[in-house]
């Protein structure tokens, strides 16, 4: 049946392992509570889900980002289904990062299609609805036969930047494939665009980095839509700093820090590394210069904006 013509009693927010404190902030703005459900673990590992209220002809949101281990996804393949067998009227799925989202092409011979096998498992699953934040790629939203809420957490970033006193600030996008989104940050931002265009003449060869555009004595700001081992950023950040480049800021939505990701970032030329919540991060993850800004009272506007039939782009405008 479709969601639209089924009467909502009301709306259930709850939350997988993943990222419990971001799911909190999000009630708090909607000033509810989590709805109780137990995740655990059997002996071998095996991941079991359960709802522990009635949730029968709710509008049920189930906070969970993909990000690894897999058993996040599993969480969240288990609480839809337990969800749908539980009679919920709509299941949306709310991934603040979703996983495997680079596999999204089969650019190599004999390999998997990652985003959209989730996009399968997610559907399969029983999902009616998904609300994401900042995909890798926008294509994404395609692979899904279920209507997909796409949120940028722009909106967030660049207000905090706008308190800033910069100087004559240049948005640098770290890649040619960054460069839509810097190029939204300087429009928001009033700032001019840079593009970063590396190189790699041969195999096993340095990479050779060539900055487009002006950076000499001036702020600079590198925004992604993730850092993975920040093997990227840091290039680029002193790639700019030996340029003259003046104060350096690095800003992503998901924070993935992976590998020397921390020791990287705490060692570059930077001034400041903000990122949102989306995934969370633990405190050993953490280092000086590190900024965390919370996406959880954009995406309670998106919950009850989708619960009242409302328009999700107008929190854009």
């Amino acid at each position: 049946m479709d969601g639209l013509a089924v009467p909502l009693k009301g709306f259930r927010v709850m939350t997988g392992t993943a990222n419990r404190a971001l799911a909190e902030n999000i009630v708090k703005h909607l000033d509810t509570d989590l709805t109780k459900a137990t995740t655990s673990r059997f002996a071998d590992g095996e991941v079991f889900a359960r709802i522990d209220e009635n949730v029968r002809g709710a509008d049920v949101y189930i906070v969970q980002p993909t990000n690894p281990p897999a058993e996040n996804i599993m969480e969240l393949l288990l609480l839809v289904d337990a969800a749908r067998r539980a009679s919920a009227a709509r299941i949306t799925c709310v991934v603040p990062y979703f996983g495997y989202a680079r596999q999204d092409r089969k650019d190599q011979p004999r390999v998997a299609i990652g985003a959209k096998l989730m996009a399968n498992m997610l559907t399969g699953a029983g999902a009616d609805r998904l609300l994401a934040i900042d995909f890798h790629a926008h294509a994404l939203q395609g692979f899904f036969d279920i209507p997909v809420d796409h949120l940028y957490a722009a909106p967030v970033l660049t207000s905090h930047y706008r308190k800033k006193d910069l100087k004559d600030l240049v948005v640098v996008a770290p890649d040619v494939g960054s460069a839509k989104m810097a190029r939204g940050f300087a429009k928001r931002l009033d700032a001019s665009l840079a593009i970063i265009d590396k190189r790699r003449p041969q195999a096993n060869v340095a990479e050779v980095v060539n900055v487009v555009g002006d950076v000499e004595g001036r702020d600079c700001l590198l925004a992604d839509d993730m850092i993975d081992t920040a093997g990227t950023v840091t290039e680029s950040a002193r790639a700019l700093k030996d340029l003259g480049a003046r104060d350096i800021y690095i800003c992503a939505t998901h924070a993935l820090f992976s590998g020397p990701a921390v020791e990287r970032l705490a060692s570059a030329p930077v001034k400041e590394v903000t990122v949102t919540d989306t995934i969370c991060i633990p405190e050993s993850r953490k280092f000086p210069t590190l900024n965390v800004l919370s996406v959880g009272e954009l995406l309670a506007k998106a919950i009850r904006s989708t619960h009242a039939y409302q328009s999700v782009s107008s929190l854009f405008e």
